[in-house]
């Protein structure tokens, strides 16, 4: 199964690389996507690290500590594109909390650079069709209660640091990634008395939808990372009572349209992500219908894909004759 799931993404990968080759970059559809799944969380308006960000092209050419970040028309000079592309094991990675990007990605985020690092803006006209989603207000006095305290304990003797997303903050974040395969539901439940939490990666872990029932009571989570989990849609009911929810990535998962009708009525959720899972593009479109100021990405088109052709009955022929031989 993983076998045939590796060459499957391989050949998706493959695919990808071979469409950016074919015309310019399509930023929107190609590289922004990576961007926000990828980059954002660590260099947005949210958090910079390295007080740099990657939400906006201004931003991203100024650069941060390092200086310039982005050298339009010259990929080799780019120190975002030198770092994504250096080994796992070196202090400058990046994604400094994430997985290496797929050679696909690098080589489209080498030729969108290359080619000018094309960022286009939303025009205004475009911009006032939509009212602004008004940002989540967290209750100013919020103080963890001795439940909380217990939890992050708990789960710290498991390797899983509940840290503070700031200095002087009791609010939260706990990433299961890093312990990959040896999360299972049963690993994830004290999160449940951890009311403090607002950033929450249970990317690449064992759990299923069981594990998302100890959500329910966590009213302050923002950004929610399922990605490559076995989460269904039934899981996703138990999201219903997460009023604050901004991010959601369901990459990779086994997510239907039938799913997406739990998020409607999320009023600050944001960026939705949908890559390889079994949501349709009409599903997304439906969801898009009722949420306006959704973003949702749904990763490649495949439907786009240069189609083999069938051989003519004459090449079919000479094959025949040559197997006989």
């Amino acid at each position: 199964m993983k076998t045939s799931l590796a060459i499957t993404l391989g050949i998706v990968f493959a695919g990808q690389a071979v469409i950016a080759a074919e015309g310019k970059i399509d930023f929107a559809k190609e590289i922004h996507p990576i961007l926000e799944q990828q980059c954002v969380k660590c260099h947005g308006a949210e958090k910079q690290k390295g007080k740099l960000r990657l939400d906006n092209r201004e931003a991203a050419l100024k650069g941060g500590k390092g200086g310039p970040s982005l050298v339009p028309g010259d990929s080799a000079k780019s120190e975002f594109l030198r770092r994504v592309m250096l080994p796992k094991s070196d202090d400058d990675f990046m994604p400094a909390e994430g997985e290496p990007l797929p050679k696909a990605q690098l080589d489209l985020l080498k030729k969108w650079i290359d080619e000018g690092a094309v960022w286009p803006v939303m025009a205004a006209k475009e911009t006032a069709k939509v009212p602004a989603i008004p940002a989540p207000v967290l209750p100013a006095d919020f103080k963890p209660s001795g439940a909380e305290q217990k939890a992050i304990a708990a789960l710290g003797q498991k390797g899983i640091d509940v840290r503070p997303i700031a200095a002087n903050l009791n609010w939260r974040e706990a990433n299961f990634r890093l312990l990959g395969t040896g999360v299972t539901d049963t690993v994830v439940a004290p999160i449940k008395d951890i009311a403090g939490l607002v950033d929450l990666n249970l990317a690449n872990t064992k759990i299923t939808d069981a594990a998302l029932a100890n959500l329910k009571g966590l009213t302050n989570l923002q950004r929610l990372h399922l990605e490559l989990t076995g989460v269904t849609d039934a899981g996703l009911a138990n999201l219903k009572t997460l009023p604050n929810l901004t991010y959601l990535n369901l990459y990779g998962t086994k997510v239907t349209d039938a799913g997406l009708e739990h998020l409607k009525g999320m009023k600050f959720l944001r960026n939705l992500y949908v890559w390889q899972s079994k949501v349709t593009e009409a599903g997304a479109k439906n969801l898009k219908a009722a949420m306006p100021n959704l973003e949702i990405s749904t990763g490649w088109d495949l439907s786009s894909l240069p189609k083999k052709e069938e051989p003519k009955k004459e090449e079919k022929k000479d094959a025949k004759k040559e197997e006989k031989k």
